[in-house]
Formats: C-alpha cells, sequence, structure tokens
C-alpha cells in the first residue's frame, strides 16, 4: 500500500474525499486548486518532520484548540503529517524522560525540526517566572530558536506577550519575536487561533519548503491578510446604519452591527467570519455570539485598548449598491450570504458615508 493509500485509509475517506481537503486547504492559503496535487503528495510522505513544541506563560487555549480540528484530525497531524518530539501537555512521559527525548530530538534534527512556541516569554530578573525543567523557558527558547529551520509562534501571547503584557506587565512578558530578534518567527495570533491557520501554515511549509507570505508582523497573509469588519456577517448592518447601543437592547437582540459597543473588527486582521471554529457556525466567534471583538490578533488593540472603546474605522469599503434605511436582516440570509455581501467592494461611497455618519450621530434605532 502507496503512502497516499495508507493515508487516506487512516482517515476513512475516499481519494475524492481526500483530494476535496487538498484543495480546501490551498484556498484557504490563497493558492490555486493546481497546488492541490502537491499539498496531497506532502501531507501523505513518509518524511515527516520532527515538531517542539514548548510551553511559556498561557492558559494551553491554543492547545486545547488544536485537539478539535476536523480538517486533519488531531491524530492524523500527529501520526500522518509530523513528528510530536515533545509537547508538554501531549508527552506521553513525564520529567527527565520527557527531557531525555527532547534534547535527543534537537540533536538527532538539528537544522529539521520545526520549532513551536505557546505562551508569552518573561523577560524580567532573567525569567524566572516561568521555568521548565528547573530553566527558564526564556533561555530554552534562545537556545533552540537558532536550531529550527523555522520557529512558529502559536497565539496571542507567543506572538506579542498577551494578556501577561498588559500592564503592568510585572514580568517582563513579550512575545517570541522579541526574543529572537535575528530569526524570522511567524506568528499564528488570536486568544486562541484557529486551528487551521496553524494546520495550513505547516502543510504550506510541508509542500513547498518555506514558509507562506508574511505580512509586516509576521502573519500568514492567506489567514490575516484582511479586515474581520470587510467580511463580517453583520457588515450590511453597519452599511446600513443600524447599531446595536446596549447589551440585550433592541438592536443587540436583531443582529445589528456591534461598532458603538466597542467592536474592533474595522482595526482586527483575521479571517474569524470565514473560518469559523470547529465547524460549528456562527456561535462559535465573540461576534456570532453577540460580543464585539475585542482585537486579540492584533498586536496593539487586544489586551492593550478596553474592549468597548470604539475603533477608528481603517480602509472603509462601501457596498456595490446604497443599503436599505430601515428593517433588520432577513431571516433566510446566512451567514455565508451576509458575509458576502458585507465583503462586497463597490462604487457607492456615499453608503459608506452615510454609515459613518449615522455611527457618530444615531442611537440605533432601539
Amino acid at each position: 500500500m502507496s503512502d497516499r493509500d495508507a493515508t487516506i485509509s487512516r482517515l476513512g475517506i475516499n481519494r475524492r474525499e481526500f483530494m476535496k481537503f487538498c484543495t480546501a486547504t490551498a484556498t484557504a492559503m490563497g493558492l490555486s486548486a493546481s497546488a492541490a496535487p502537491r499539498i496531497a503528495a506532502a501531507v501523505t510522505s513518509s518524511k515527516r518532520p520532527p515538531v517542539i513544541w514548548l510551553h511559556g506563560q498561557e492558559c494551553t487555549g491554543c492547545t486545547e484548540s488544536l485537539l478539535r480540528p476536523s480538517h486533519p484530525t488531531l491524530d492524523n497531524l500527529i501520526l500522518d503529517l509530523i513528528s510530536l518530539d515533545y509537547h508538554e501537555t501531549l508527552c506521553a512521559g513525564a520529567g527527565h524522560q520527557a527531557e531525555h527525548f527532547l534534547h535527543e530530538s534537537v540533536k538527532q534534527n538539528k537544522g529539521k525540526f520545526i520549532l513551536v512556541v505557546e505562551g508569552a516569554i518573561p523577560v524580567k530578573d532573567g525569567g524566572v517566572y516561568c521555568q521548565i525543567a528547573g530553566k527558564p523557558i526564556l533561555e530554552t527558547v534562545k537556545e533552540l530558536g537558532p536550531q529550527a529551520a523555522a520557529v512558529i509562534a502559536i497565539g496571542s501571547c507567543a506572538s506579542w506577550g498577551g494578556i501577561q503584557s498588559a500592564p503592568p506587565n510585572p514580568t517582563g512578558a513579550v512575545g517570541v519575536p522579541e526574543v529572537l530578534k535575528d530569526i524570522p518567527v511567524i506568528t499564528i495570533p488570536g486568544c486562541p487561533p484557529h486551528p487551521q491557520n496553524f494546520l495550513s501554515t505547516v502543510i504550506h511549509f510541508l509542500t513547498f519548503n518555506k514558509l507562506p507570505a508574511l505580512d509586516e508582523k509576521g502573519r500568514p497573509t492567506f489567514a490575516y491578510g484582511r479586515l474581520i469588519h470587510e467580511n463580517c456577517e453583520r457588515r450590511p448592518h453597519f452599511d446600513a446604519g443600524r447599531f446595536a447601543t446596549s447589551f440585550g437592547g433592541e438592536g443587540h437582540r436583531k443582529g445589528y452591527c456591534l461598532f458603538k459597543l466597542g467592536c474592533k473588527g474595522p482595526i482586527t486582521h483575521a479571517n474569524c467570519p470565514s473560518q469559523l471554529f470547529c465547524e460549528v457556525g456562527s456561535g462559535a466567534w465573540p461576534v456570532g455570539t453577540g460580543h464585539p471583538c475585542f482585537g486579540c490578533t492584533e498586536q496593539a488593540v487586544g489586551f492593550k485598548v478596553p474592549q468597548f472603546t470604539q475603533a477608528h474605522i481603517l480602509h472603509p469599503t462601501p457596498g456595490a449598491t446604497p443599503p436599505p434605511t430601515g428593517g433588520e436582516k432577513p431571516s433566510g440570509l446566512t451567514t455565508g450570504g451576509a458575509a458576502v455581501a458585507g465583503a462586497a467592494v463597490g462604487v457607492a461611497l456615499g453608503a459608506s458615508m452615510m454609515a459613518g455618519k449615522k455611527a457618530a450621530e444615531s442611537d440605533d434605532g432601539e
């Protein structure tokens, strides 16, 4: 049995479904469908890159989200795509045994392994505020970073410092890029990030032997290249000037735009509206549950700007036509349809101007 057939067998799917997964992965990364065969070859190869996963200051939410993806599942990720040599949460061994395998993997795979760091790195007082095996995580990251083929900071804590770095930041918590300043670090921010953003990044590395295109903050542009505001399911209400002004109020119950309640979607780059968690629908992300986005994927927004402070709208994109001025979202409009309608970029600049004016002056009609 070939490597591909063995992988498909373990997944419990047929070849057609497997290629649909590869095509969907290519699309998620902003690649053409022609990349699907290369992705298929990479994810079914018997050559699995070793992965060393470190934990700093964090809640383990990033790992918890990784336990729940369905494309691929965690067991397929570990058994077929990568060789997870060290992970403090998932290790079968403990203590000296686990540390032994960590150092053996580094020794045998120098320059070949992927280093994943979850959690912020405290640098104050020599990093004594987070120690693993009697050693500050700061020293471990500095030691292993230069020996890795690629370094991935998963989650907002590892990317920027996260909640640990919020003022007054007593432990001097920072993100991995500030510790490994001379090494390219790919950041997958989010609290937690969508597991597919991490998995797609790993698959891209396996397929092309290089990191995907990154923005100036080290984020993959396929996942963080657009503002949440552009694809938000509530965007049609923004364009129409319909805003919720209180939690539980009429506008809030009708699903109106949450901009006036402090939504940071207009200044936050992420694919939350289009890449929903665990395939359970809109209710799996803050805006879908009725709470404003708090900007966890932005370094200077999440954990730095008060949650209910109104954001400044960046790059407003008008709707293709002036939106209706009254009424609520039709009951038959799906989340995907609302997102498409909200993301439309047209020529009716007046619609955007109207929305901005109503955001500043109206009380939302509640």
